[in-house]
């Protein structure tokens, strides 16, 4: 949604591995847009990174490290919630990236439980791209109704609780 989600998550895992901490970044192999092995912000800020094919690949892919963060949590679905439990129970910080509604404005698995479970909950929003209020959707912009498809600036649009929808 063009907000700064992963600019926020690659900050946070800095300020961890900076503390001395060991870290990793978790990303779905099924988020083709970028390098495999490498989170990248819109803005241009990388990260390395550890492409998983699903959430359970996320158990081995974080063991033994302190600080695990996910970008693009959504391509993951309801079963992260129980694997970040579980990073947690044994002892590591989790920071979690992703989008909370899908492109028709509905909750976005895995979020409507893991907002609960979470400590801390930030929401970014980027400005809508028909009139700049902030926006909390993203508008696809192409027709498919797919739950996930892998797009990026062109294929979706940030868009205000007013715009979206609108052609």
């Amino acid at each position: 949604m063009f907000a700064g989600k992963t600019t926020e998550l690659i900050r946070r895992l800095e300020v961890h591995r900076q503390a001395g901490l060991r870290v990793v970044a978790l990303r779905p192999v099924a988020d083709t847009r970028y390098e495999r092995a490498v989170i990248i912000s819109h803005a241009g800020k990388r990260w390395n990174a550890v492409s998983v094919p699903d959430a359970a690949a996320i158990i081995s892919a974080a063991r033994g490290f302190d600080a695990v963060g996910i970008d693009e949590a959504h391509f993951f679905g309801a079963a992260l919630t129980q694997v970040c439990r579980g990073l947690i129970g044994a002892g590591a910080t989790v920071i979690v990236a992703g989008v909370e509604r899908n492109h028709r404005g509905e909750p976005f698995e895995p979020f409507p439980e893991l907002l609960c479970e979470a400590d801390e909950v930030v929401k970014f929003s980027g400005p809508c791209a028909k009139c700049g209020r902030p926006a909390v959707h993203s508008q696809r912009m192409f027709a498919n109704d797919a739950h996930i498809v892998v797009g990026g600036v062109g294929a979706y649009e940030a868009r205000c609780r007013a715009c979206f929808g609108l052609p």
